[in-house]
């Protein structure tokens, strides 16, 4: 129902940074929580992080990646420090509707709006 937009992404070297952005429409962006999922070719998609009444990471990105919101300017944030090779995919923004984390971990879902994705690609 909310519509997304993300953009941010390119090509960066190991150990470099990019901030993705995801422009909600709509009056209702504070309601909902968002995400980040990212998907590789060949791959299942998976998930990157949440906000919502928290904060949530997936192991592999703890430490490096940070999830924030700006309910001003509807738009919700993944600044991605220390970039692996092994971070490169599509990455997608989505918004469900719940506060605290589901029961037995957040998954796709658990969103029910998507972004197109933007790409992000890691060289070595």
């Amino acid at each position: 129902q909310v519509q997304l937009v993300e953009s941010g992404g390119g090509l960066v070297q190991a150990g470099g940074s990019l901030r993705l952005s995801c422009a909600a429409s709509g009056r209702t962006f504070s309601m909902y929580a968002m995400g980040w999922f990212r998907q590789s070719p060949g791959k299942e998609r998976e998930f990157v992080a949440a906000i919502a009444a928290s904060t949530y990471y997936a192991d592999s990105v703890k430490g490096r990646f940070t999830i924030s919101k700006d309910n001003a300017k509807n738009t919700v944030y993944l600044q991605m420090n220390r970039l692996k090779p092994e971070d490169t995919a599509v990455y997608y923004c989505a918004a469900g509707y719940w506060t605290w984390q589901p029961a037995g971990g957040i998954k796709s879902a658990d969103f029910g709006s998507w972004g197109q994705g933007t790409q992000v690609t890691v060289s070595s």
